[in-house]
């Protein structure tokens, strides 16, 4: 039986692509509140294509999910900050709504998906087209804790 950091790290091409949306969502306002307050650790999950077409959110970590490394940072994330509540961004919530069903799957509680995404969808406008301040993927990527994803 592997652990959960084991499965998160090869599980990701395991998911179903119909899994179900998180019930734990915030939109991407909330998430700018609570990520200045100090109260959130958000997660962009995209590729560094994506970060650079668009800029990451204002505070956010960009973590890439397809490196082998993302499920060991993620849950680092976790559980290094026990006094901050973790939420995942993607493009539009399709991603982030598919890894929070494996987060749940596998047992791991509490995290948030900020299910419109960058650029919204359905469910609700997204980050860049609500105004929401976003800052260049060096920029994100300089402000992340150093010890998160040392190489």
């Amino acid at each position: 039986m592997m652990d959960r950091r084991g499965f998160l790290l090869a599980g990701w091409a395991l998911i179903v692509p119909n899994a179900g949306w998180a019930e734990n969502t915030l939109s991407a306002s909330e998430a700018h509140v609570r990520l200045r307050s100090g109260e959130l650790i958000l997660i962009d999950l995209r590729t560094p294509e994506e970060w650079q077409e668009t800029g990451v959110a204002e505070g956010a970590w960009p973590l890439d999910m397809r490196e082998p490394e993302f499920g060991s940072w993620l849950l680092a994330a976790i559980e290094r900050n026990p006094d901050k509540q973790v939420a995942i961004i993607c493009r539009s919530g399709n991603r982030s709504g598919r890894m929070m069903s494996l987060l749940r799957d596998n047992g791991v509680e509490g995290v948030m998906d900020v299910s419109e995404g960058m650029l919204g969808g359905r469910r609700g406008p997204g980050w860049v087209p609500s105004g929401l301040p976003v800052v260049s993927a060096q920029t994100a990527f300089d402000a992340m804790p150093k010890d998160l994803v040392a190489k």
